[in-house]
């Protein structure tokens, strides 16, 4: 599929089929076409060439009644509790999910007569879940799902998506936390310049782009000097991939730069886009 926004091409030729039954990540900073791709699956902006197959079919009317998504933002309808909020969703389908299991599984029943203004950011984003499986989808979308929640609430909604995994269903899910995509993901596409640039499990990429580990150093440790070995820039900080730590600091030592401050650390999704690419993920 192909989209353009005027002189700017969003989504360059893009091909690529996502296996039933797993958690896709479609990673990439802003502007890299992720947002157009994903609303492109969702059926919401249309290509401007290429086709778009769900479960295995050309995409209809009929194929979009089997996906959920939960969008970054959805705007609720204003008085109305928890649970009259799924009903109410609920009764634009013929084919739902009971609205007592959805509770139930969103951890949901015990706020269940709160008026649904009143949640707190986890609650809301298990309410926006429920709501996104109501129809007993077997795709569903999840757009950026753990934006601005504290840690504690991040780890309860992905026991729920692991939960929702377990049944069978599939998952396409958007995030900038790395942390996230590389425990919940079994496969990940990482976009730049509305193309893929790799794609694969998560662990198996790292493995692919990364032998060693990481030293990280303070740039102020540096106070630019020139460094004899590879590294590349991440914020404050210089990482330098080393299969040879104890060298590696030999060497540094052997320069006269400080070590404190210093972090040797496993390479992460984050630190594979920058190689990738030359930015952060998180853009």
């Amino acid at each position: 599929m192909t989209k353009s926004f005027g002189r700017v091409k969003a989504v360059d030729n893009l091909t690529f089929t996502v296996p039933q039954g797993i958690c896709f990540g479609l990673l990439g900073p802003n502007g890299a076409g992720k947002t157009t791709t994903i609303e492109m699956l969702e059926g919401i902006v249309k290509p401007d060439s290429g086709s778009l197959l769900l479960f295995g079919e050309p995409a209809s009317k009929k194929q979009f009644k089997r996906v959920g998504i939960q969008f970054q933002n959805t705007a609720l309808q204003d008085y109305l509790k928890v649970e009259e909020t799924l009903h109410l969703f609920a009764s634009l389908y013929d084919r739902t999910t009971p609205v007592a299991d959805l509770m139930t599984l969103c951890a949901l029943t015990e706020f269940g007569d709160q008026d649904a203004r009143k949640l707190s950011g986890g609650q809301r984003q298990r309410l926006l879940l429920a709501l996104a499986l109501v129809n007993d989808p077997d795709l569903i979308f999840l757009d950026e799902p753990t934006t601005g929640l504290d840690p504690q609430a991040r780890r309860n909604f992905w026991d729920l998506i692991n939960l929702i995994k377990a049944q069978g269903k599939s998952i396409v899910l958007t995030t900038h936390y790395m942390d996230e995509a590389q425990i919940l993901c079994d496969d990940i596409a990482i976009m730049d310049k509305g193309h893929i640039i790799a794609r694969g499990a998560p662990g198996q990429l790292l493995a692919q782009h990364f032998t060693g580990v990481l030293v990280q150093l303070p740039k102020t440790n540096v106070a630019g000097q020139a460094l004899p070995i590879p590294f590349f820039e991440k914020d404050d900080q210089l990482e330098i991939m080393t299969e040879k730590v104890d060298e590696t600091l030999q060497s540094l030592i052997e320069l006269g730069i400080p070590l404190t401050g210093m972090q040797v650390k496993n390479a992460n999704l984050d630190d594979l886009f920058l190689k990738l690419t030359g930015h952060e993920l998180r853009g």
